[in-house]
């Protein structure tokens, strides 16, 4: 008999199984993939750590959660600096004097600033939907070049359709400041994802290619309490109906060259380009494999933004008032199961970056386990 049981190997599950071992409790982690990691999964492909489940880039201001996870890798000092690419023009992004220059030609911080103040005055009332709360923080060329397109593939609406909230503000900075992040912390584990969480669950007995929702009464049987961390609506066989996700679809190549786009991220941000961005997994880790050397060859995943349906991988919580009444209710199913604790992105169906995943496994960990 086991203490824990823990549903999934992503971030969630296997801080809480490492903490609980340490703890000197009996943990049995099981996990329906064929590998550990969750969406965080790195897989290497010639020398490159490839982001299977999609870009992930660590960065945290949250010093005790970044002084816990480094005990379990080593991160370089990558820094997010996508570049948006609007039918062959590129731009910087975040937004800033390097975008506001090759928008507009302005070369000082009082130009760009008032050519931003010119067009947000566009919108004189409180702004209705997405595309009225984009145009009153940044003006209607941004907007149309860098926010619109990109926004209607990520979401499968017209801006005018989604709601305002979902941009509460569009980062503006008056500087050369390219970092994506405001964050202290910021960095890619070296070697991976993957390594970082076979770290995490050195010494944990680990079964894989197990579905827990398939065999739950022989698994159950088999520890005192369970840490679930999958989808909370698939734990109550979706008895109150589904919970929405965006997903995305990834077409992943290996290239017989050395650089394809010089950049980790490109986004692509007109409406026509079917994909929403390309990733280039090699410049996450400079272009060099683990001892230093130039990598030859390069991979790239290029991904889609999909509506979710029931047997897609669930990415994005759709955190509108509809799904998260419905959320609601689940939770009130899921405060009834003294035995079972839900836990991470999907067993609480919020929209969680990996810092705060950390954190909150770490909460739960001492609530729990003392």
């Amino acid at each position: 008999m086991y203490d824990y049981l823990v549903v999934g190997s992503g971030l969630f599950g296997a801080i809480f199984a490492h903490e609980a071992k340490a703890h000197g409790k009996s943990v049995l982690v099981i996990d329906k993939r064929a590998n550990v990691g969750g969406n965080i999964y790195t897989e290497n492909i010639e020398g490159i750590n490839v982001h299977k489940y999609g870009a992930h880039i660590f960065h945290t201001n949250d010093k005790k959660v970044w002084a816990y996870i480094t005990q379990f890798a080593e991160f370089n000092r990558f820094t997010n600096s996508p570049v948006a690419n609007y039918k062959g023009e590129l731009f910087s992004m975040p937004f800033n004097m390097y975008t506001f220059n090759k928008m507009w030609g302005v070369v000082t911080p009082a130009e760009a600033e008032a050519k931003i103040n010119e067009q947000r005055a566009e919108i004189t009332h409180e702004p209705q939907n997405l595309e009225e709360q984009a145009i009153s923080l940044v003006g209607r060329d941004i907007f149309e070049k860098l926010v619109k397109g990109y926004t209607e593939k990520q979401w499968g609406r017209d801006c005018k359709d989604l709601p305002a909230f979902i941009i509460k503000r569009l980062p503006v900075r008056l500087t050369f400041d390219n970092n994506y992040f405001n964050a202290l912390y910021q960095g890619i584990p070296i070697g991976g994802y993957t390594k970082l969480i076979e770290n995490l669950l050195e010494g944990v007995e680990v079964r894989l290619s197990t579905d827990y929702l398939e065999h739950k009464a022989e698994l159950d049987a088999l520890a005192e309490k369970v840490v679930y961390t999958g989808p909370i609506d698939a734990y109550f066989g979706y008895s109150l109906g589904y919970l929405e996700y965006r997903s995305v679809r990834f077409e992943t190549e290996l290239l017989d060259m050395p650089n394809f786009q010089g950049n980790a991220a490109v986004n692509y941000t007109d409406r026509d380009t079917p994909w929403t961005r390309i990733i280039e997994h090699k410049w996450f880790e400079f272009g060099k494999d683990e001892n230093g050397n130039d990598l030859p060859k390069t991979v790239i995943s290029r991904e889609y933004s999909s509506e979710w349906k029931p047997g897609d991988e669930p990415y994005y919580p759709v955190n509108d008032e509809k799904n998260g009444n419905l959320y609601e209710r689940y939770k009130a199913l899921a405060d009834q199961e003294p035995n079972v604790i839900f836990g991470g992105r999907l067993g609480e169906y919020k929209y969680y970056d990996m810092d705060q995943v950390i954190a909150a496994a770490l909460k739960k960990c001492e609530e729990v386990l003392g």
